[in-house]
């Protein structure tokens, strides 16, 4: 339920889809187990896992939605041995050489027998559609994770006119200013951990971690043309994170005191306990993220 890292998009035209009209369109696109000759299979499931029923779990206008991904795991080494084999018994057995179209369709062959013998691996990434603030939040440190949930959904719904967050003036230009100011702006905190890098091919990257970051070894390296590209900080007691230049947000981590404000729902209705979590995380990221473009912004337009 809790995310923990953050790709951003923002709508360029308003969101409004219902919840209702959401979870029929998804439906046509729900996950379903590979079979004995599938590589992978990807569709939509239950927005809160095992223990729900839909695929769009809404609150306060905020919907959140889950794929689920399942790939064989066949690994090429093994393919590739098998293929070798083989075609050395052919051109032992037949004294001539195997063409590449021979070898491709061996491969072929070899693969199809072999995948129903293959493990399986399952993977899970939810969104957050949240119109009252134009954005779609990914819970996917990787953009290629986050751009598949986001072409699924625009599948199922017909169209998704979004756009990678970005602002104005670069993120980086921004936390190095923090830095050299040995200050973030409230409700923001630096702590103890960044990437610099260099601007130029030829230059470095330096990550400083468990580090007062307001020290000459770390300006140091600002005064030599390095720019800020991470940077951890805090927000307003309720979220540790690391900023990125690219404006994902990652690793991602709600404080113990922040997660307790649900705890007298209790733990009887598991159901009952997860949305509350739900509602609590949404309207915390809504603040959060509105913390972020007033910090950074204003908005990159024109894209």
């Amino acid at each position: 339920m809790w995310f923990k890292n953050l790709t951003l998009y923002r709508f360029n035209k308003p969101f409004t889809t219902d919840t209702e009209t959401l979870e029929t369109a998804l439906a046509d696109f729900t996950f379903s187990p590979c079979s004995s000759q599938d590589i992978s299979k990807f569709g939509f499931s239950n927005a809160l896992g095992k223990k729900g029923q839909a695929l769009v779990h809404s609150a306060e206008n905020r919907h959140l939605i889950c794929v689920t991904k399942e790939e064989k795991i066949l690994p090429s080494q093994v393919i590739k041995e098998a293929l070798d084999e083989k075609v050395a018994e052919i051109e032992d057995q037949e004294s001539r050489k195997v063409t590449k179209k021979e070898k491709d369709n061996i491969k072929d062959e070899i693969t199809t027998t072999l995948l129903p013998r293959a493990f399986s691996r399952r993977s899970q990434t939810r969104a957050l559609i949240m119109p009252e603030l134009e954005m779609i939040l990914v819970d996917s440190s990787s953009a290629t994770k986050a751009e598949e949930l986001l072409a699924l959904l625009r599948k199922a719904i017909g169209s998704l006119p979004v756009i990678p967050l970005s602002y104005a003036t670069p993120i980086e230009s921004t936390l190095t200013q923090w830095l050299q100011a040995g200050e973030a702006p409230a409700p923001f905190e630096m702590q103890d951990e960044a990437e610099l890098k260099s601007e130029s091919d030829e230059g470095g990257i330096v990550r400083f971690k468990q580090q007062v970051l307001q020290e000459d070894e770390v300006l140091a390296h600002i005064a030599t043309g390095k720019q800020v590209h991470k940077l951890a900080l805090h927000f307003a007691q309720s979220i540790a994170f690391v900023m990125q230049s690219d404006a994902s947000v990652k690793r991602i981590k709600f404080s113990e005191e922040f997660r307790a404000g649900n705890d007298e729902v209790g733990t009887e209705d598991p159901i009952a306990r997860l949305d509350a979590d739900f509602a609590l995380m949404g309207s915390e990221l809504v603040a959060f993220i509105n913390a972020l473009n007033q910090a950074f912004g204003p908005l990159e337009q024109g894209v």
